[in-house]
């Protein structure tokens, strides 16, 4: 399940970074932002911050596991996969329902209908509960960073200069 690991305070403070960044995107971002500019309807055209802020959040949090895997010890490099995991499972999600709207809107003709709206709510629906399931498994994730815990699955996918963990969280039950 988890693994707990001795770690500086610097270390910490560098595994949080990706944890704040991914929160920051999906609870600024695409909760607060999105329905403060959809509910003001004379800002409504701004609406394209919100994809574009995202996009460069993703990608960031992208290029980052990149060089972590490069520059940063095992630990923090394990914070950052373990955010970039999340950040392309939500990047999936994100592309699903704009290709469902994209597909909708040309299928329509440009004119879509009340019907048509309906359909794209429920396809939203599932995207929204990914979004709150990210914002609570990133909290947690946030929290272990700082404590130093990361997932056994780390441990096994990046085993090269895996530091010995201090305990197991699994067998403590």
């Amino acid at each position: 399940m988890a693994l707990s690991f001795n770690i500086t305070e610097q270390e910490a403070k560098q595994a949080s970074i990706p944890h704040e960044i991914f929160l920051t995107n999906l609870i600024l971002n695409h909760i607060l932002v999105f329905v403060t500019i959809l509910s003001a309807s004379s800002i409504a055209q701004y609406v394209v911050v919100v994809p574009a802020a995202s996009i460069l959040s993703m990608l960031y949090l992208i290029w980052g596991a990149y060089r972590a895997k490069r520059n940063a010890t095992w630990y923090v490099n394990g914070h950052w996969q373990l955010c970039a995991k999340r950040n392309l499972l939500f990047m999936g999600m994100v592309m699903l329902v704009s290709l469902v709207f994209a597909a909708m809107w040309l299928m329509t003709g440009g004119h879509m209908r009340p019907q048509h709206w309906a359909v794209g709510g429920a396809v939203f629906l599932p995207a929204m509960v990914t979004v709150l399931i990210l914002i609570i498994l990133e909290s947690e994730a946030l929290h272990h960073a700082r404590i130093g815990i990361l997932p056994n699955w780390v441990l096994e996918r990046f085993p090269v200069d895996a530091p010995k963990p201090i305990e197991d969280l699994a067998t403590e039950a």
